[in-house]
C-alpha cells in the first residue's frame, strides 16, 4: 500500500475526522473504536501505522499497542492535513452532502469559511428565489455537528446580500481568505435565482424606452 493509499484508506479517514476535531484531546483506542464503529483490530492497526508516520502521537511513547494518542501538531504536514481533511472527509463532504439532499431546492451556493484551533466550521449559505426554513437548517446542522463531532457556524443570506458583500464587511474578509473555499457552485443544486425587482424609476424609463421604439 502506498502512503496516499494509506492516508486516504477509510478507516485513517474516520479516525482522522474524529482526532481533528478534537486536536488538543487524547483519545484511548477504546473510544475511537466506540466513536468511529470500527472494529477494535483495525482500530489499533490503524493507530499503530498514525503514530508511527508522526501524525498522531501518544502519552506513553512506549505503550504497546498504542492508547492515548492525540493529533501530533509538531508533525511537519500538520497543517497541510488539516485542511485537506477540512476539504474533503471531515467537512468539505458531509456538508455538501447534507445541503445537496435537504435543501437543493434553496441553496444556490455555499462556503466553508474556515476552522478555529477547537475545530469549529464557520460555514456560508446563499438562498437564491427560496429560503431555507431555519428550524429545519439548525436541526439538520445540529445533528451533522454531531456525525462530524465538530460545532457548525452557518450564516445564511440572500443572494442579494451576497452580491452586495463590500470589503468592510466582516463575512467578505473571510471570503477572501486563503481558509475560505466554495463547497457548492452556483447550478449545483435546483435553486433558482430570485427574481429581481426593478424599481421605480427603472421600470419607467423601462417603459419609456419601449414607447419610443414603437413610435418610431
Amino acid at each position: 500500500m502506498s502512503a496516499a493509499d494509506f492516508l486516504f484508506s477509510p478507516e485513517v479517514q474516520t479516525l482522522l475526522k474524529i482526532v481533528f476535531a478534537a486536536p488538543g484531546q487524547q483519545f484511548s483506542s477504546g473510544e475511537l473504536a466506540r466513536y468511529s464503529k470500527l472494529d477494535a483490530a483495525d482500530v489499533t492497526r490503524t493507530l499503530e501505522h498514525l503514530v508511527k508516520s508522526g501524525i498522531l502521537t501518544q502519552q506513553d511513547p512506549k505503550a504497546e499497542p498504542p492508547d492515548n494518542v492525540k493529533a501530533n501538531d509538531a508533525f511537519i504536514f500538520y497543517g497541510e492535513l488539516r485542511r485537506i481533511a477540512l476539504k474533503s472527509f471531515a467537512a468539505a463532504a458531509p456538508i455538501r452532502a447534507m445541503l445537496r439532499s435537504k435543501f437543493k431546492d434553496s441553496v444556490l451556493r455555499a462556503f466553508v469559511l474556515g476552522e478555529d484551533k477547537d475545530g469549529t466550521v464557520e460555514l456560508l449559505v446563499v438562498h437564491g428565489e427560496l429560503t431555507p426554513d431555519e428550524a429545519a437548517m439548525t436541526a439538520a446542522c445540529q445533528k451533522l455537528s454531531k456525525t462530524l463531532r465538530r460545532h457548525l457556524t452557518v450564516h445564511v443570506i440572500s443572494n442579494a446580500r451576497f452580491n452586495g458583500l463590500t470589503l468592510r464587511d466582516a463575512l467578505a474578509s473571510k471570503l477572501a481568505a486563503e481558509s475560505a473555499f466554495e463547497i457548492i457552485a452556483l447550478g449545483d443544486t435546483k435553486a433558482k435565482l430570485p427574481i429581481e425587482r426593478m424599481g421605480l424609476l427603472q421600470s419607467a424609463k423601462k417603459k419609456l424606452a419601449k414607447l419610443s421604439r414603437s413610435s418610431t
